[in-house]
């Protein structure tokens, strides 16, 4: 997994919006490019914080421009997107 794309980093902290309009505090948590596009692994900050991994609900969006997150828009993107870094994620616990 990559450390940096652009200007989004790993262990960056971004405030979003939820479906609600109140704002989140989400963290970078990986970064991977998937067939010439971008991806980054976010999870609420919070929840990095004070959870395991295993307990910890991790969310995928497109990285624009190395800036800007979007939501990937279909099923089969976000499938290829998932396994991708949980490969990513199976080959750094290999490596320790």
């Amino acid at each position: 997994m990559e450390e940096k794309m652009g200007s989004i980093e790993v262990g960056e902290i971004l405030t979003v919006l939820d479906e609600d309009d109140r704002e989140q505090e989400i963290e970078v948590i990986g970064l991977l490019s998937v067939e010439d596009k971008e991806y980054a692994a976010v999870a609420f900050a919070e929840d990095t914080q004070e959870e395991t991994d295993e307990d910890m609900d991790v969310f995928f969006f497109q990285v624009i421009e190395g800036e800007d997150l979007a939501e990937i828009e279909t099923d089969e993107e976000f499938e290829k997107v998932s396994a991708a870094f949980l490969e990513a994620e199976e080959a750094v616990a290999d490596e320790e």
